[in-house]
């Protein structure tokens, strides 16, 4: 029976499977993606203002006549769902436009400069909520009702309770004003250009130290006590039980039995947190003069850059729907029961 389970005929039956079922996800990845277009186009479009605003309205020079050029220009003067298909029509080429600012600079490549310190920050930021947060929150389960625990949730309370851009403004008075030990803007020094290298990556390290402390801070008071609540439901069920029961550590149990199921809500959460790349940068870089897609996506809101504003959404959804996807990988790989369990359904 083993060597027919493992038969030519019934890889081919789960290769067809997996591809049936990847075929399925990927169109309904495309479909939501479509959807999220669609009313993120129109709601942009009905907030007031325009881009030919900034050019036209500051501009007491300007006539009506400039502005109908600008809005021909831009094709602001079509119908909305015209904009919209001609829209759509370059995304599928992966054209995202031109931006609508002054430079006129294409939107992915604007896009790309700034994506790789927004992914790099919110990555470093993750990996440290984690490696802090999980082992927090089995202590605190293990250990409920201890001084630990305590101290944990006043903790939580206080990282629930306070804003980032508060904890942002404290930590830039703390260590950069009062202590002066960090800079509290931008991404480089004045002199970076003069500095060796391993300098230069000092300058870049010291200017991250206190967003990424703030990322961090934000995130791990909700992630250890999720952590916790999960650990300690785990703790409840009967399987733990009758491991304790026939005498293994206390250790084995938590680390072997206990830690993987509790991981699977956690798993979750952090398919979740993808999209948040994008959205909790704002405030942070723009409180610290980060050139990073935060920043980038405030200024192209303030300025009406409509196709900016699209390209920064779009991006925000194809990572939303990317969480999802390596969260469902992800319950596979933490329980293979889940795993089974598709192939059986499939």
């Amino acid at each position: 029976m083993g060597s027919a389970s493992h038969s030519p005929g019934s890889r081919a039956r789960g290769g067809r499977q997996f591809l049936l079922r990847l075929g399925r996800k990927l169109i309904w990845m495309l479909l939501v993606l479509w959807g999220i277009t669609i009313i993120s186009f129109v709601v942009i479009h009905l907030a007031p203002g325009s881009p030919t605003d900034m050019e036209t309205t500051l501009n007491p020079m300007v006539g009506e006549a400039a502005r109908q050029r600008l809005d021909a220009l831009y094709g602001l003067d079509k119908p909305l769902y015209v904009q919209y298909f001609d829209w759509l029509a370059r995304l599928v080429r992966l054209d995202f436009g031109n931006s609508m600012s002054a430079d006129a600079r294409p939107v992915l490549d604007k896009i790309l400069e700034r994506l790789p310190l927004t992914v790099g920050m919110n990555v470093v930021s993750l990996l440290l909520t984690l490696s802090i947060a999980i082992p927090l929150g089995i202590l605190s389960a293990c250990r409920r009702n201890s001084w630990l625990d305590r101290g944990v949730t006043i903790f939580v309370f206080l990282g629930f309770a306070m804003p980032s851009f508060w904890l942002a403004l404290l930590l830039m008075l703390l260590f950069g004003l009062e202590l002066q030990w960090l800079p509290i803007s931008g991404l480089t020094s004045l002199d970076f250009p003069h500095l060796s290298l391993w300098d230069k990556c000092l300058d870049i390290m010291s200017h991250l130290a206190l967003p990424i402390l703030v990322y961090t801070l934000g995130s791990l008071a909700g992630m250890s006590r999720y952590m916790r609540a999960c650990m300690l439901e785990v703790l409840r069920q009967d399987y733990i039980l009758t491991a304790q029961a026939r005498g293994l550590s206390g250790r084995m149990v938590i680390l072997r039995h206990a830690l993987r199921n509790a991981l699977l809500p956690v798993i979750t959460l952090l398919g979740l947190s993808v999209p948040g790349l994008i959205g909790g940068s704002v405030i942070i870089e723009s409180i610290f003069a980060l050139p990073g897609l935060g920043q980038l996506f405030y200024a192209a809101v303030m300025a009406r850059d409509y196709t900016m504003i699209m390209g920064n959404l779009v991006l925000g959804a194809v990572l939303t729907l990317l969480g999802n996807v390596l969260a469902d990988v992800c319950y596979g790989l933490a329980d293979p029961r889940i795993r089974s369990a598709r192939e059986s359904l499939s």
